[in-house]
């Protein structure tokens, strides 16, 4: 995507710097010309499909060249010093190694998804949120329990390739707006990075925190958190506009 790639140019850039301080140029250009580039893109239409391009734009344009060459440059410099350095053949296993276990996971989600509905699974949960009580609230509030204690043991992506095909387009089916749903999951998935025994960032401030701070420090240091993001959840469900009135502003 967009902001993977962003990610890791910039990445890039400052492992080239780190790795030779006393010649940071290239990167430092690199960075400048990025810079440039984006506000050249918001003052001038860079567009290059055009059958007219203004006098103003094609020097922009031209200019935008010339800062591509710049970020190029920075580019090569940082990937010849980090590929000397053996760390991006490490980084390459490490990314094709997690892209694959996505993947093995999106499959394995698909093919249960479609035997969970070849054998009617999908009719029976659909029959069972509608006897709750409180109608498409009830629905909604179980399902949102579900994932909250999912997120204790499981991934969030294994929770959105397994779980989220399975009941979104049944709770939709209550006259939901979708916005509003999709909002709620990923606020709901967002406590799964802070629910001990699996949250990702509890393992990330243990890489980081002193040997005296203990996980069962981070484990009850986290907590207000996890109540600050369920009060969030319980406030935009109360409120759905929260998540509704912007894009209904922009979109109509």
């Amino acid at each position: 995507t967009e902001a993977a790639a962003v990610g890791a140019v910039g990445s890039l850039l400052l492992a080239g710097v780190r790795l030779d301080r006393a010649h940071g140029v290239p990167m430092y250009v690199a960075g400048a010309c990025l810079i440039g580039m984006l506000i050249l893109s918001e003052v001038f239409d860079l567009r290059l499909a055009r059958t007219e391009i203004p006098v103003d734009d094609q020097i922009a344009i031209y200019i935008a060249e010339v800062f591509i060459l710049g970020l190029v440059w920075g580019l090569v410099v940082s990937l010849m010093r980090v590929y000397r350095t053996r760390i991006v053949h490490e980084v390459i296993r490490t990314t094709m190694k997690i892209s694959s276990m996505v993947f093995v996971i999106l499959i394995g989600a698909a093919l249960f998804s479609l035997v969970f509905r070849g054998l009617g699974g999908d009719v029976m949960v659909h029959d069972f949120l509608k006897t709750l009580p409180g109608g498409a609230f009830g629905a909604v509030a179980l399902v949102m329990l579900v994932i909250f204690f999912m997120g204790f043991f499981i991934d969030w992506i294994e929770i959105s390739f397994v779980v989220v095909p399975i009941v979104a387009p049944i709770l939709l089916q209550f006259d939901i707006h979708p916005v509003w749903l999709g909002v709620m999951i990923a606020m709901n998935l967002q406590t799964s990075f802070l629910t001990p025994p699996f949250g990702f960032a509890l393992f990330f401030l243990r890489g980081v925190a002193p040997p005296e701070v203990t996980t069962m420090h981070i484990y009850k240091g986290v907590a207000p958190f996890v109540l600050i993001q369920l009060v969030g959840l319980a406030t935009l469900a109360m409120f759905p506009a929260l998540a509704t009135w912007l894009p209904s502003v922009i979109f109509g």
